[in-house]
């Protein structure tokens, strides 16, 4: 079963409103699973049809951090320690799958594993994934994140539609 997660209105990453961002959805499994299907924008490349190696390193911190929300969508994260292995060039303009695992969950801290495969999770040369990292993850410490902004930022499950 796929879970709609929430999306925000100028996140870089899950922005619906974000005209410069990368507009990705995230679905979890309720378990320990999150993945994201999206197409990397000629917009976002560093060469000509490849993605910018910190578009890459954006959907996998992304994904990695998705997987602390699971059962949890008012469980912010950040990131504390993010350490990406680029295998091969992402391209942009193909349909790409991108999958977030949760490793360990603790009271304030996660670990997670994040990759960009194809769409066809088809074996890529020697690895299924062009793209993945490893993240260390920490809840949001109290203070920076005020839960009543929730409606000024539209931190929702909006339509697919919108």
């Amino acid at each position: 079963m796929k879970n709609p997660q929430p999306n925000s209105r100028m996140c870089f990453a899950c922005g619906v409103e974000n005209p410069a961002g990368l507009h990705l959805r995230f679905y979890d499994d309720g378990l320990d699973e999150v993945t994201a299907d999206f197409t990397i924008a000629d917009h976002h490349q560093g060469y000509p049809g490849i993605a910018q190696g910190g578009i890459v390193a954006a959907i996998l911190d992304e994904l990695g951090g998705r997987t602390m929300m699971i059962g949890d969508p008012m469980r912010l994260f950040m990131t504390m320690k993010l350490e990406i292995k680029y295998r091969q060039p992402v391209p942009t303009g193909q349909p790409l799958r991108g999958v977030g695992k949760l490793l360990q969950l603790k009271s304030k801290r996660a670990t997670a594993r994040a990759e960009i495969r194809n769409s066809a999770e088809e074996v890529l040369l020697l690895s299924k994934s062009m793209a993945e990292a490893e993240l260390l993850l920490s809840d949001v410490p109290p203070g920076v994140y005020n839960f009543s902004d929730t409606d000024r930022l539209g931190w929702r499950v909006y339509d697919t539609e919108s």
